[in-house]
């Protein structure tokens, strides 16, 4: 399991942020979650990769899971990165969990369960 900070505001699809800046605060998301997935010693598994997500925001406001998920991109893509493989590979779940202080996404990575 992987436990990244929560997206930068600008990331997130309801606000209308200029584009460098929305731009800037991608980049630096997609650096951060690159280099939190390295030092935690993830290996991609073959095939298909299982990608649970478990959205912990920092409040108890009320969010929509399809905009948490928009809002993590460039940090899924930091991920892919980080593990060497294609984000098509990924076959993604998410949940909403309890709020944290400061908030957090929870991301466990697994390989793919046939039945």
């Amino acid at each position: 399991m992987i436990t990244l900070p929560w997206p930068p505001k600008e990331l997130n699809p309801n606000q209308r942020t200029h584009w460098a800046k929305k731009s800037k605060a991608a980049a630096a998301y997609r650096t951060e979650c690159f280099l939190m997935t390295k030092l935690s010693g993830v290996m991609a598994p073959e095939g298909k990769v299982l990608f649970d997500i478990e959205f912990c925001p920092p409040d108890r406001r009320l969010r929509d899971d399809d905009n948490c998920l928009a809002a993590i991109k460039s940090g899924r893509d930091g991920i892919a990165d980080a593990l060497g493989v294609d984000d098509r590979r990924f076959v993604t779940t998410l949940r909403m969990g309890e709020p944290v202080k400061g908030g957090c996404v929870r991301v466990n990575i697994a390989g793919e369960v046939t039945a």
